[in-house]
C-alpha cells in the first residue's frame, strides 16, 4: 500500500524510536498549546490562569473523546495494513474521519449552549467564571478541528508515518506561539486572545492535513474523507476506540470533581495548582504516551502478522526506555518542582503551592510510565477493555480518597496524595493483569 511502512521486519529498537520520537514530539506540541496559553496568561495573574484552567479540564475531556478515532484509526488501520488488506485500511480511515466530525459537532454544540451551568460547577468568583465562559464558547467552536486532527494523526501513525503529524502539529504550535502574545498582550484581548490563537492554530493544522493528503501524498492509495457509515466498520471502530475514549473521558470527569475539591480547600490557588500542575505533569505523560502509541502501532502490525516474538521484544525495549525517563521525571519534580512551576506562573504564592503538588506527584512518575506502556501493549493486541477497567476503577477512588485524606488534616495536600497513590496502584495492576494474560495471547 502506497505511503505505508512495514513494521513486521527490520530492527525493532530503531523502528520503535523512529515511530516514538515524532509521536512524542506531536504529543509535546499538543501539550505546548495549553502550556503556551498558560505561560502568557500567567503574566496576567493567577486568577487568569484559574479561568482558563477551568476550561482546560473540559478541553482535556474533548481530547479524551477524540481518542475514540485516534486509537480507532491506529489499531483498525494498522491491523488492516499488517493483514495486507488495503480496502479495509481505506474504509477504516474514511469511517474514522466521518465519525470524528459527527461527534465533535454535537459535543461542541453542547458545551457552547451550556457554558454557564458547566463553569458554575466550579463555584468560582463571578469575574473568573465570566472569563471562563467566554473562553469556553470560543474554543468549543474549534472542537471539530481537534477531532479531525486526532483522526488524521492516528491514520498516519498506523501507516508508520508518524513524522507527518509531528511536522504539521509543529507548524500549528509555531503559529500559536506567535499569536498568543499578540492577541493576549498586544491586542489586549486577555484570556479571549488565548482562545482565538488556539482556534486559528487548530484550524490551520487541519487545513495542512487536508492539503498533505490531497495534493502531496496518496496515503493508502487515496481515500475519501467522509463517507456514508457502514455497520461493520463503525462497530469495529467503536469496539476498539470507545473503551479508550471512555476511560480518558472518565478520567477528565474525575478531574472535574478533584478540581472542585481543590477549589474548596485551596480556593482559586488550589484550582490553579491542579490545572497548571497537570499541564506540567503532561511532560512525563506525553513522553510515555509517545512510546505507548509507537508500541501500539508496532504491536498492531506484528500481532496481525503473527510475529509474536517481535511483540515481546518491543514490549521489553519500551519498558526499559520509559523506566529511565520515569526516574528522571521523579528527580525533576521532587527536587526542582518550585523552579519548574515558576516557569508557568511566576507569582510566589502560585509556585510555592505548585512545588508541593509536583513533589507529591513526582513519587508516582515511574508507575504512571508503567501503566501507559502497558496500555500500548493492550491496545496493539486489540484488547482495549482491561486498561479501561483499571483506569476507571482507580481514578474513581481518587475522589473519596481525596475527601478522606483532607478530612484527616492533610488539607489540600490530601488531594495531591490521592492523585499520586492512585497512579501507583494503576501501574502495578496493569502490569500484573498483562502478565496473567500473556501466555494466552502471546
Amino acid at each position: 500500500m502506497q505511503g505505508t511502512k512495514n513494521l513486521t521486519k527490520g530492527p525493532i529498537t530503531r523502528q520503535l524510536f523512529a515511530l516514538a520520537l515524532p509521536i512524542m514530539g506531536t504529543s509535546f506540541i499538543q501539550m505546548a498549546y495549553s502550556l503556551t496559553d498558560m505561560a502568557w496568561v500567567g503574566r496576567l495573574g493567577s486568577e487568569a490562569v484559574a479561568s482558563i484552567g477551568a476550561v482546560g479540564i473540559l478541553t482535556w475531556m474533548t481530547t479524551s473523546i477524540s481518542l475514540l478515532n485516534k486509537v480507532g484509526s491506529e489499531v483498525s488501520v494498522g491491523q488492516s495494513i499488517g493483514a495486507q488488506n488495503a480496502d479495509d485500511a481505506r474504509n477504516f480511515a474514511s469511517h474514522n474521519l466521518t465519525i470524528a466530525l459527527i461527534i465533535s459537532v454535537c459535543w461542541g454544540l453542547i458545551l457552547f449552549l451550556f457554558a454557564n451551568p458547566i463553569i458554575g460547577f466550579y463555584k468560582l468568583d463571578a469575574p473568573i467564571a465570566a472569563r471562563s465562559v467566554e473562553y469556553l464558547r470560543i474554543v468549543s467552536t474549534a472542537f471539530p478541528f481537534i477531532f479531525l486532527a486526532s483522526a488524521f494523526t492516528g491514520i498516519h501513525n498506523a501507516a508508520g508515518r508518524s513524522k507527518v503529524p509531528f511536522y504539521i502539529s509543529g507548524a500549528g504550535l509555531l503559529l500559536n506561539m506567535i499569536l498568543d502574545p499578540l492577541f493576549i498582550l498586544g491586542f489586549g484581548w486577555g484570556t479571549a486572545g488565548a482562545a482565538w490563537a488556539t482556534w486559528i492554530s487548530e484550524a490551520t493544522v487541519v487545513a495542512v492535513f487536508v492539503f498533505q493528503l490531497k495534493k502531496r501524498s496518496r496515503l493508502l492509495d487515496g481515500f475519501p474523507f467522509f463517507v456514508k457509515l457502514k455497520g461493520f466498520y463503525t462497530k469495529r471502530i467503536f469496539q476498539l476506540g470507545l473503551p479508550v475514549a471512555m476511560l480518558n473521558t472518565f478520567f477528565a470527569i474525575i478531574n472535574l470533581f478533584m478540581a472542585r475539591t481543590a477549589s474548596t480547600y485551596g480556593g482559586y490557588i488550589g484550582l490553579m495548582t491542579l490545572t497548571a500542575g497537570g499541564q506540567i505533569e503532561a511532560i512525563a505523560w506525553n513522553t510515555s504516551q509517545g512510546f505507548s502509541t509507537a508500541l501500539s502501532a508496532f504491536v498492531a502490525q506484528n500481532y496481525a502478522a503473527k510475529c509474536k516474538k517481535r511483540v515481546i521484544s518491543a514490549y521489553h525495549t519500551t519498558l526499559k526506555m520509559t523506566t529511565v525517563f520515569g526516574i528522571f521525571c521523579t528527580l525533576l519534580f521532587v527536587f526542582y518542582g518550585s523552579e519548574v512551576f515558576s516557569l508557568i506562573v511566576p507569582e510566589q504564592a502560585a509556585y510555592e503551592a505548585g512545588s508541593v503538588f509536583l513533589r507529591i506527584d513526582g513519587y508516582s512518575m515511574l508507575f504512571m510510565m508503567l501503566e501507559i506502556t502497558m496500555q500500548g501493549l493492550f491496545y496493539g493486541t486489540g484488547r482495549t477493555v482491561p486498561p479501561a477497567i483499571i483506569s476507571i476503577t482507580f481514578n474513581t477512588l481518587r475522589v473519596p480518597m481525596a475527601i478522606g485524606l483532607t478530612a484527616l488534616g492533610l488539607g489540600i495536600a490530601g488531594v495531591w496524595w490521592a492523585i499520586s497513590i492512585s497512579s501507583m496502584l494503576k501501574g502495578v495492576i496493569a502490569f500484573i493483569w498483562f502478565r496473567i494474560l500473556q501466555k494466552r495471547i502471546l
